[in-house]
C-alpha cells in the first residue's frame, strides 16, 4: 500500500501543494528552512492524531493557530491521500481526505473526513466513511459489488468527540476495509527522528521487535533479530561487512549488571569494541540496516538527512539499500543535503522545495527541461545540485 499522490493545503509552509504519482523511493531537496522536515511533520501529525486526536496532536505542534498557514486562520487544514489497495481481488485507488478547523469555541474539529473508491470501472467513487463533525456513516457490506449503490447497507455512528478520527474506531473491524487497511497502513508509518546519542548506550534487559524513531532500542533489536530471526539477523551483518570495511562481527551482549550493549568486531583488533567506542557513522549504518531488514516491513519509511555522521562514500550503499527497500514493497521518503546522495537518485524521485511568497512550492526534477536535458548529457543530479542548477535553489 504505497501513497500514490498527496496534497496538503494551509497546514504551516504549504499553502497548497500536491505530490502526483510519487515513486517507491523519493528523495526531498531544499535550502534550510524550505520545509523538508514540516512534510515528514504532516505524517507524524497523521499518526498523532490517530494514536490520540486532532486536538492533542496540534496541541504538541502549538495549537491550531500556530499550524495553520498565516493569513489562512479562516480556512481548514486538508490534507488528501491516495493510495491503491486490493479489494475483492481488484486493485482499488482509495482516497482518503481530511479536513481540520475549530468550532465558535475556537476548539479543534474534523470539519470533514472521508474514503472513498470506485465500485467498478465506471461511475465516480463512493464514499464508504463520511464523518462531519463527530457524525457521519459507514458503509457494512462495501465488498457487495452486485449491489446497486442504494442498496448498500449504512451504519450512522456518533463519535465521543468531534476531534476523533472516525477511521481509529471503525478502522478496528475488519468488515470496513479500507479503513481498517488505512489504519493499518497509518500506525505502521516510521517517521525517523534518529539521535546517534541514544542509539550508543546500553539498554536495560527487555525485548524490542522494532527500532524505534529514535534509535533508542538499537541493541534490543540486534539482539531479538540474533535470537529468533537469525537469517535475518545474518543478512544484516552480512550487509555490515559489505557496507563498513573491517566489520566482522556485531553481538548484542547481556551484562552482569542486567544491561544490553553492542560490541563489534574489528578485522584489525583481537578483543570486540563497545558501542561507545566504534564510530558514530558505523552505528548509525547498523541501525538503518536493522531498520530495512524488519522482518516485518513499515508501509513508509521517512528519513530526514541520513548523511549525518555517515561517511560521504558510505551515501551509495545506503540509497542502494533505500532502494532495495523499496522494491520489496515499502516506500521511503528522505530529506538530504548530499550531493552524493542525489548523485545515486533518479530524476523522477527527486523533488525540491523552494520558498515564494512566503510558502513552500514542491517541483520534481523530472518535470524540469534543463535537469533532464543536462542528465542526459551526463552530469549528475548531485553535482547539478551542489551547482545550484535546481531552480536557483542552493545547497
Amino acid at each position: 500500500m504505497k501513497i500514490e499522490s498527496l496534497t496538503i493545503k494551509n497546514y504551516r509552509v504549504f499553502q497548497h501543494v500536491e505530490l502526483k504519482k510519487m515513486p517507491g523511493l523519493c528523495v526531498f531537496v531544499g535550502a534550510n528552512g524550505s520545509g523538508k522536515s514540516t512534510l515528514f511533520d504532516v505524517f507524524g501529525f497523521l499518526k498523532d492524531a490517530l494514536t490520540g486526536n486532532v486536538r492533542q496532536a496540534l496541541q504538541r505542534r502549538g495549537g491550531f493557530k500556530e499550524v495553520v498557514t498565516r493569513g489562512c486562520n479562516d480556512q481548514p487544514i486538508e490534507f488528501t491521500l491516495q493510495f491503491r489497495m486490493e479489494i475483492s481481488d481488484v486493485e482499488r485507488l482509495v482516497t482518503y481526505h481530511l479536513a481540520i478547523d475549530v468550532d465558535m469555541y475556537n476548539r479543534p474539529t474534523i470539519k470533514r473526513e472521508y474514503l472513498r473508491y470506485k465500485r467498478g470501472r465506471q461511475g465516480s467513487p463512493f464514499h464508504f466513511l463520511d464523518f462531519s463533525r463527530g457524525k457521519g456513516y459507514a458503509i457494512l457490506n462495501e465488498e457487495d459489488f452486485n449491489k446497486a449503490d442504494s442498496e448498500l447497507d449504512r451504519e450512522e455512528q456518533t463519535l465521543d468527540s468531534p476531534d476523533i478520527l472516525a477511521v481509529k474506531g471503525l478502522g478496528q473491524f475488519q468488515r470496513f476495509k479500507a479503513a481498517s487497511a488505512f489504519r493499518h497502513l497509518i500506525e505502521n508509518w516510521h517517521v525517523s527522528d534518529f539521535h546517534i546519542s541514544e542509539a550508543r548506550p546500553s539498554a536495560e534487559v527487555g525485548y524490542a521487535e522494532h527500532l524505534s524513531s529514535r534509535g533508542d532500542n538499537t541493541a534490543l533489536v540486534a539482539q531479538y533479530l540474533f535470537e529468533q530471526q537469525r537469517n535475518v539477523f545474518d543478512t544484516v551483518l552480512k550487509k555490515m561487512q559489505q557496507r563498513v570495511p573491517g566489520i566482522e562481527s556485531v553481538e548484542a551482549v547481556e551484562t552482569d549488571d542486567g544491561r544490553i550493549v553492542l560490541k563489534f568486531q574489528d578485522g584489525s583488533f583481537k578483543d570486540p569494541f563497545v558501542a561507545r567506542y566504534v564510530s558514530d557513522g558505523t552505528i548509525k549504518m547498523f541501525a538503518y540496516l536493522l531498520l530495512l531488514h524488519d522482518p516485518a516491513p513499515h508501509p513508509l519509511l521517512c528519513v530526514e538527512e541520513p548523511e549525518n555522521q555517515l561517511y560521504p562514500s558510505l551515501m551509495a550503499e545506503l540509497s542502494e539499500e533505500f532502494r532495495d527497500y523499496a522494491e520489496r514493497g515499502g516506500q521511503v521518503m528522505v530529506s538530504s543535503h548530499s550531493p552524493d546522495m542525489l548523485n545515486h537518485i533518479q530524476l523522477d524521485e527527486i523533488f525540491w522545495l523552494k520558498k515564494c511568497r512566503g510558502v513552500t512550492v514542491i517541483e520534481r526534477a523530472a518535470e524540469n527541461e534543463l535537469l533532464v536535458s543536462l542528465v542526459k548529457g551526463g552530469d549528475l543530479p548531485g553535482a547539478l545540485w551542489k551547482q545550484g542548477l535546481f531552480d536557483g535553489v542552493n545547497p
